[in-house]
């Protein structure tokens, strides 16, 4: 999967992390966002599975990252773009099916004995038996 240039939107500012002097003037914090309901990068089924899995992650459709831990703007970028690639990544996998199992020999004959035990407990509490 390959996102377009066109279609990221890079914005600068002011890194609040190591830099000394620089850290006052030089923009190294880049918030990097890509729109994903008008990204030509996803199919449809792609774009509603990426939507539904980063739901907590977004503005709107917009998903947006933040790179400010190096006091290089080119390696902010290339770390906010590595992010975004995997964020996209491990979200477009498809669900694994669940696989159905059986219970136990040993856990339905506990369930069983339980209802019994329950069973016996409400029997014992009824008002006795005119015989």
């Amino acid at each position: 999967m390959t996102v377009p240039q066109e279609e990221l939107v890079e914005q600068f500012s002011r890194s609040s992390g190591p830099g000394g002097q620089g850290v006052n003037t030089a923009d190294s914090r880049v918030q990097l966002s890509l729109d994903l309901a008008t990204t030509t990068a996803l199919t449809d089924t792609q774009r509603e599975r990426v939507i539904d899995r980063l739901a907590g992650r977004l503005t709107g459709t917009v998903l947006t990252i933040t790179a400010a831990e190096h006091r290089s703007q080119r390696r902010n970028r290339a770390a906010a773009r590595q992010r975004l690639a995997g964020l996209l990544r491990e979200a477009v996998i498809p669900p694994v099916p669940r696989r159905s199992t059986k219970p136990t020999r040993g856990s339905q004959r506990r369930r069983l004995d339980a209802k019994r035990q329950r069973s016996a407990v409400k029997q014992n509490r009824r008002r006795p038996h005119p015989d």
